[in-house]
């Protein structure tokens, strides 16, 4: 099993920083960043859960609630990287999807 805290872990951080954060600063681009990085892990998640569908779009459900679709999008992605078989190269999928959560952090006008 592969440990996926450091992900869970860059979510959770993110994800209280997009609740805390005020409502003009969500609707200048906070929370768009925040969807489009939820997403990303979604298309993750999907691609190594079903390789051969189509991935499908999260919604967008509104500024107040990118931070929730980040936890959900990031714990799907943590829980299939987790029980990954071996072999499956998770851990470079899991290198990535750390990386893409500490840049949008990094780039996030919070």
């Amino acid at each position: 099993m592969l440990d996926t805290t450091e992900l869970t872990a860059a979510v959770d951080r993110l994800a209280d920083r997009l609740r805390a954060a005020p409502q003009s600063r969500l609707q200048r681009g906070a929370a768009a960043a925040g969807l489009a990085l939820a997403r990303d892990l979604a298309v993750r998640a999907q691609r190594l859960e079903a390789p051969d569908a189509p991935p499908r779009t999260m919604p967008d459900a509104g500024v107040f609630s990118v931070a929730d679709q980040l936890m959900v999008a990031g714990n799907d992605l943590a829980e299939i990287l987790r029980t990954a078989p071996a072999g499956s190269l998770p851990e470079r999928e899991l290198d990535e999807a750390v990386a893409a959560v500490r840049r949008a952090a990094a780039t996030a006008t919070l």
